[in-house]
């Protein structure tokens, strides 16, 4: 069992989870029942599969939950993308998010294999 709250990944996942919350302030209410609802609970799907994973008994059931956590993060990436591309979001305002998110996804990535 790991300490969730110990773990930078978990750490990264939340601050990421906050940008992003703070981010959909912006966009158009038209949205809140589409990308604006998809979005956030990709976020938050983040840190708490992360979290969830941790208190499993075997690394083999936390990898599982580190690999759902990684998809969220791939989703979470692509919805941003689009949000972009829809002018719901600045393409310069947005890159130290967009970093982030590739980032940590190289660590859960990174991490898993550390798990095996």
């Amino acid at each position: 069992m790991h300490n969730f709250r110990q773990l930078q990944v978990w750490q990264e996942a939340m601050s990421i989870a906050k940008s992003v919350y703070l981010v959909l302030n912006k966009f158009p209410t038209s949205e809140k029942f589409g990308l604006i609802s998809q979005i956030s609970r990709c976020s938050i799907s983040v840190p708490s599969n992360i979290a969830e994973g941790s208190s499993r008994s075997s690394n083999k059931e936390f990898t599982h939950f580190l690999s759902i956590a990684l998809g969220s993060l791939f989703e979470l990436e692509t919805q941003l993308q689009l949000a972009v591309e829809l002018g719901f979001l600045d393409p310069v305002g947005s890159e130290k998010l967009m970093l982030s998110v590739i980032q940590l996804q190289k660590k859960i990535s990174t991490f898993k294999k550390t798990l095996i």
